[in-house]
């Protein structure tokens, strides 16, 4: 697999994973805490086949010079942080919201 394609892959299922976090932050917000602790696990899932070809790529990549594709690269890994922060969050807000404080 080429680096865009692998870049769109990392892309692809760490904004899905975000996009689970975020939805279990408005689901812990209505109460629904166990939909919103599925939501993290599912979450997880496609974080993990991001982080999985990050490494990947960055593995390949660690001896070759800066190109012009790693800018895609850069995108792929500034969601892949994005992801795991949003994850952290979501984390925090259930468990806020379960306790009863917000």
């Amino acid at each position: 697999m080429d680096l865009e394609m692998q870049c769109m892959n990392i892309i692809s299922n760490v904004g899905t994973a975000k996009s689970m976090y975020i939805m279990a932050i408005q689901e812990a917000k209505k109460g629904n805490f166990a939909e919103a602790k599925k939501m993290i696990e599912e979450g997880e899932g496609f974080f993990t086949e991001g982080h999985h070809a990050h490494f990947e790529i960055f593995s390949s990549e660690l001896s070759k010079e800066f190109s012009q594709g790693h800018f895609l690269l850069m995108h792929a890994e500034d969601q892949l942080m994005a992801a795991d922060t949003f994850k952290i969050i979501a984390q925090e807000f259930i468990e806020i919201y379960e306790r009863g404080k917000l």
